[in-house]
């Protein structure tokens, strides 16, 4: 899916400071489309909360400006913006049924009170809660309250939904249901979602485009495809699904290919993607199911000799630790199909993989200190 048409969300140089020096957000451009399913992911302390609450009105940019639908919202107090929230606390009130937490940011815009009934049916019908009017938070589940803050967050017919965290109190098979339940409603309603979230996973199942912050900077911005198949530096390749890093220096570059030194170890050859130069250094990022076992001799351009450390069974796949490179943490994903491998702890082993599979990228783990 493309995302070309004019921006619905747009942030300009927006900078943030709590205290005049250390900037949590730095120069944010970011363009986002009616109705987009935009993630925004990172580690804690990143800026995609902060970038998140100056969206909602709960604080102000230090510098820059954001416009919702063309209009400026920088002077604009939260409950005029017309955004739903939906918080990973649920912030519903205890006192009040379900019927009249949804009915309060109906009344707040005054709306009739059939058509407010009727919107609050709607609601309750999108997240299967119909039945559940007369109840109180109380007396639902976790996960039947993040239904109801979701119908509250939509039943006003907002132009923007935004949620923090939304899923973060929940046990994994209801987390794991609740995201295609939201990802449904968005297909369903077309209205644009802001998530915000510090689980990859989450972010990969839910999104149109992931916007991956950290130290208050995109990192990248991406389909979720893309940016697990193609980060672009060592921080996003680390953050975003499992990943082996073999550190070394290019010794020889060839338009979009490279040789990488692996000190003891021999050369790789890999996709020059973030280097700068011969004789630099550099950190090789390699999905583990990309790695192939005991490839015929000559077949892959990549080939290492390798002694199986541990084998971990995971149902679908086992995950074998492996080392080779130097490295004895390198882990090769094989698919539990056929019995699975057929390979034993202590044995020597051959891994390889594709070049194309193989990325060269930056030193820097995206915070400014060098990857160890």
């Amino acid at each position: 899916m493309s995302w070309t048409n004019d921006a619905f969300v747009k942030f300009s140089g927006v900078q943030k400071t709590y205290d005049g020096e250390t900037l949590v957000v730095e120069n944010l451009n970011l363009d986002i489309a009616q109705g987009e399913f935009l993630t925004m992911l990172g580690p804690s302390g990143s800026g995609k909360t902060t970038t998140l609450m100056m969206l909602a009105g709960f604080e102000a940019p230090t510098r820059g400006s954001i416009l919702l639908a063309g209009h400026s919202i920088d002077n604009m107090p939260p409950h005029k913006r017309d955004i739903g929230m939906v918080f990973q606390n649920y912030a519903l009130f205890p006192h009040l049924t379900v019927e009249e937490n949804l009915a309060f940011p109906l009344k707040v815009r005054k709306v009739r009170k059939d058509e407010a009934k009727a919107r609050i049916k709607r609601a309750l019908d999108m997240v299967r809660l119909g039945a559940y009017g007369t109840r109180r938070p109380g007396q639902l589940s976790g996960g039947q309250q993040q239904r109801v803050a979701l119908a509250r967050a939509l039943v006003f017919d907002p132009k923007l939904v935004l949620m923090d965290e939304p899923l973060g109190a929940l046990d994994k098979q209801l987390r794991e249901q609740m995201q295609i339940e939201i990802k449904q409603i968005h297909k369903n309603l077309g209205v644009t979602i802001v998530y915000v979230t510090h689980d990859q996973g989450e972010a990969l199942t839910m999104s149109d485009r992931i916007a991956v912050f950290n130290g208050g900077v995109i990192q990248q911005l991406a389909a979720p495809a893309e940016l697990y198949e193609r980060p672009q530096s060592a921080f996003v390749a680390q953050f975003i699904g499992e990943n082996n890093r073999l550190h070394g220096s290019i010794v020889a570059m060839n338009g979009t290919t490279c040789k990488v030194e692996i000190p003891g170890a021999g050369t790789v050859k890999a996709m020059a993607i973030n280097v700068e130069a011969v004789g630099r250094p550099t950190v090789l990022s390699l999905r583990p199911e990309r790695v192939r076992l005991n490839p015929a001799p000559g077949s892959l351009p990549n080939i290492f000799t390798a002694r199986v450390e541990e084998l971990i069974y995971l149902g679908d796949h086992v995950r074998i630790r492996v080392s080779v490179c130097g490295h004895d943490d390198f882990v090769v994903k094989v698919p539990n199909s056929e019995g699975g491998p057929q390979v034993e702890a202590g044995a020597a082993i051959t891994v390889g993989w594709k070049a194309e599979d193989c990325r060269a990228l930056d030193v820097s783990n995206g915070t400014g200190a060098v990857a160890q």
